[in-house]
């Protein structure tokens, strides 16, 4: 087979490596699936304003979030569930990160361990002397406040000694949203496939419920509608690691996160999946921008199918990007080598636009490259 030239194509070939169930749980958003599609068109009415006789002969597209080295300004989001769409999981996506330099956000719900993620995370590198060592590559861990506080201080626990550099809390989901097309398969994860991260935790009594993974039911109920501002204070006084705080559509919200010690936030509308009708993160990100100002970083998410949608969302003030549901893509169709090409074929595409608009390296992109019509 010919591999895919773009992330279009690994979104075409994808379907015939998964279930339908599978599918149809990485692909659907909320309720009439509005805000995914907004996600997408959104960023079409960006338009590039191009700089010409630049000289762009030797380009730089490594940058630096929470102070951490990256070889890009693409990371990858954290998705649930990711043995769905290949054995190996977020193993496999773990190693296509570490293979190209830059950070892999893990999923509280994901379908290897947290440990297990950091080890294959680890890479050889040789010393100025031949001798070579096992490095770690930047890991952040998503995270959910639980009802269960010692939960949650337990998987807090359990990221740090394992060596994540970041965590990344998502504030956007006090219950979940109603997917559709999950309720109409009635979505349950297949046999011998678990929630790692929880069912390792030997002191948890596991509900079982009738025609539904007792785990997945049991972390759906452990979401806390009642978490406020002040609980981000509680988690930051569970560790040293910088808190990234995920899930952030307003000006006022962004500051607030920031006030209350986050180093960074992340404009996300969870890929359309929580309050349809929600605004499309690239329209959001300005506003996110101009309230936080040099306080803390912003990233953006949502909707990234192109190096050129990097660009864009550089342009508009985001230190760089998350990218979901084509590393599933990826992962689908060739496993851990998958993820790796489609965030190759991101990071080229990212080089050509930034080449094409005069940009250099990723300090020269500014706002003047974009007009919205």
């Amino acid at each position: 087979m010919t591999p895919p030239i773009n992330l279009f194509e690994y979104e075409s070939i994808a379907p015939q490596h998964l279930s339908q169930m599978a599918l149809d749980y990485y692909t659907s958003g909320a309720g009439d699936e509005v805000t995914l599609r907004d996600n997408r068109t959104a960023l079409e009415h960006f338009k590039f304003l191009p700089r010409m006789l630049v000289d762009v002969s030797g380009r730089d597209l490594s940058t630096q979030i929470l102070g951490q080295s990256l070889s890009m300004p693409i990371l990858i989001a954290p998705m649930a569930f990711q043995c769905l769409a290949h054995p190996e999981g977020e193993v496999a996506t773990a190693k296509a990160a570490a293979q190209l330099g830059t950070v892999m956000v893990l999923s509280t719900m994901s379908t290897k361990s947290l440990e297990e993620v950091a080890l294959a995370s680890k890479h050889c590198q040789q010393g100025s002397k031949g001798e070579k060592s096992l490095v770690p590559n930047p890991l952040w861990f998503q995270l959910y406040v639980h009802r269960d506080r010692n939960l949650t201080r337990t998987l807090v626990e359990r990221a740090e000694a394992a060596g994540f550099t970041a965590l990344c809390l998502t504030v956007d989901a006090p219950v979940l949203g109603r997917r559709e097309r999950d309720s109409r398969n009635q979505f349950t994860l297949p046999p011998g496939m678990e929630l790692a991260n929880l069912v390792t935790m030997a002191d948890l009594e596991i509900p079982k419920t009738a025609g539904e993974s007792g785990l997945f039911t049991y972390f759906a109920q452990q979401l806390d509608p009642g978490l406020t501002w002040k609980d981000l204070e509680w988690l930051q006084s569970l560790t040293t690691l910088p808190v990234v705080v995920k899930g952030i559509l307003r000006g006022d919200d962004a500051l607030r996160a920031v006030e209350y010690g986050a180093k960074a936030v992340i404009v996300s509308n969870h890929g359309g999946r929580q309050l349809d009708g929600a605004i499309a993160t690239i329209e959001a990100l300005p506003e996110i921008v101009a309230a936080v100002g040099e306080k803390a970083e912003v990233l953006v998410d949502g909707g990234i199918r192109r190096g050129s949608d990097v660009l864009k969302a550089l342009a508009l003030g985001a230190k760089a990007v998350l990218v979901g549901r084509p590393i599933l893509w990826g992962l689908a169709v060739g496993g851990s080598a998958g993820a790796q090409h489609v965030l190759e074929l991101l990071r080229d595409e990212l080089d050509v636009a930034m080449a094409l608009s005069g940009c250099a390296t990723i300090e020269n992109i500014d706002a003047s490259l974009v007009i919205k019509l």
